[in-house]
């Protein structure tokens, strides 16, 4: 398939419609080697989605970031046009994540518990809209009387090579999040359930062939213990470590270049 971003000698991308389902998102050994990024970079983007690290860089009106998913998940406000900073904001900001943990805690069965992002007074518009567009929750009740809390995500459109894994990392974070608060909310154990990923377009771009292809190489001929490490490998943890202390101290960090 082409795409809106490809430059006039770049080769089609691969595109599929593609659901995932992770049965244990947190089972180990959960870090891939392979993405292409690093320990800094994963743990950046993982406070980005769950802190709001970065909401602080959405300045549509002066040319910058239109979104964060943090911002569109914890505090979302539709608008009629993102670039106008006079534009009228006629609602609060919703926190849609507190509402997925209210109702669920409420009704475990409910079947309402979902965030949003997409703005269609406004997204359209731009030319880097939100690739997630819903999440949606459940509860289901053990035998032993404990929760397991369950999430599907959907995305429109999702870069398989240089976005899935870090996106995953950072979404089942927010699921293993919410579970803990579930929990405290209604004084029983929640653990964290299957994470389900629905993808209408999952493609790797043409630009991307080239280096994509040394790793899928890998993944044919080297055993996956070899391209993956535990959360708890001391080279993992020592570069998360490290970067969580200068993300604390400048969150800008990361993007000047460490």
């Amino acid at each position: 398939m082409k795409t809106q971003y490809d430059k006039p000698d770049d080769p089609p991308s691969r595109d599929a419609t593609v659901m995932i389902t992770v049965a244990n998102p947190f089972a180990e050994p959960r870090i891939h080697k392979n993405f292409p990024g690093g320990p800094e970079e994963l743990e950046a983007y993982r406070q980005e989605v769950i802190g709001g690290i970065h909401d602080h860089w959405i300045d549509p009106a002066a040319g910058k970031w239109t979104y964060t998913y943090h911002e569109r998940l914890f505090a979302y406000t539709p608008v009629e046009n993102l670039r106008d900073a006079k534009t009228p904001k006629p609602f609060g900001r919703v926190n849609q994540i507190q509402y997925i943990i209210d109702a669920l805690a409420e009704c475990a069965h409910t079947r309402r518990a979902q965030a949003i992002t997409w703005m269609p007074t406004a997204d359209p518009q731009t030319d880097d809209p939100p690739c997630l567009q819903r999440i949606w929750c459940r509860l289901t009740e053990q035998p032993n009387g404990s929760f397991v809390l369950n999430m599907n995500t959907h995305w429109r459109s999702r870069d398989l090579y240089k976005a899935w894994f870090m996106n995953v990392y950072a979404l089942t974070d927010l699921q293993r999040t919410m579970a803990a608060k579930i929990a405290a909310k209604i004084g029983r154990p929640v653990a964290v359930g299957r994470y389900v990923d629905i993808s209408d377009s999952l493609h790797i771009y043409g630009s991307y062939f080239r280096d994509a292809t040394v790793e899928v190489e890998k993944m044919r001929t080297t055993p996956f213990a070899e391209r993956a490490w535990e959360s708890n490998h001391p080279a993992f943890e020592m570069m998360t470590a490290e970067a969580r202390e200068k993300l604390a101290q400048d969150p800008d960090w990361y993007a000047k270049g460490k």
